[in-house]
């Protein structure tokens, strides 16, 4: 009998606690219905009209970019063309890569893949051998680097992978979240979560290099084959 009584109390509360969940979900739709009904027909239409305006904007947006190479991963022959192309779009990021390096590669295959998803962003790849000038103004040292352009300065590099969990098979988000720390990219995810697993043991401490003029021309590579 008493084991019954509680079946019943358990019911109740149970049954009471449904009830009032579906008077407040019916009394926020009853809420967003009058909101509905005190809006007149030339409301709708402004709104209609502003979000068309918007919808236009984003589609003049989408074919600016496109027509200044955004939305594609390429390669530029030149330092010379490094310039140009910095000095044409807001956000840029460059791959300086060396044939012989494997994780190049590696990087290559993720660039691909977010060249064509962020087109507010312009995403080159520059050969070392080609550009030894810029990569002593730039202090590029270690291949792969990434160098991210910012209204024509370089604000930030990703060199290696020791800021993508440190291991060759990283994610293609995890680069992406490394790009949206630098602001390079509009990144959707949380940035003060890390999308490798290893968050703890590497943090969110980013190799920065000082523009300073190098010594020399030897680039290194970080790999153990080159």
């Amino acid at each position: 009998m008493e084991a019954d009584a509680s079946v019943d109390m358990f019911s109740k509360v149970l049954e009471n606690q449904l009830l009032q969940t579906t008077k407040l979900v019916e009394e926020h739709l009853d809420s967003e219905i009058q909101k509905l009904d005190q809006i007149d027909e030339d409301e709708l239409e402004r709104l209609k009209e502003k979000r068309l305006e918007a919808l236009k904007k984003a589609q003049q947006q989408k074919q600016e970019w496109l027509s200044k190479g955004h939305g594609e991963y390429r390669e530029i022959p030149s330092e010379r063309d490094f310039f140009q192309e910095v000095k044409e779009s807001k956000k840029v990021v460059c791959h300086f890569y060396r044939d012989s390096t494997f994780r190049c590669k590696i990087l290559d295959r993720h660039l691909v893949i977010l060249s064509k998803k962020h087109l507010e962003t312009k995403f080159l790849k520059l050969n070392v051998e080609k550009a030894p000038f810029l990569c002593e103004r730039l202090r590029i040292k270690v291949i792969p680097t990434l160098a991210l352009v910012k209204d024509g300065k370089t604000q930030d590099y990703v060199v290696g992978f020791t800021d993508l969990g440190n291991t060759d098979d990283f994610s293609t988000e995890t680069l992406e979240w490394r790009l949206g720390c630098a602001d390079i990219l509009n990144y959707s995810g949380n940035l003060m979560e890390p999308p490798f697993q290893s968050q703890k043991k590497f943090g969110t401490n980013f190799t920065k290099l000082e523009k300073k003029t190098i010594r020399g021309k030897k680039y290194d590579s970080d790999s153990d084959d080159d």
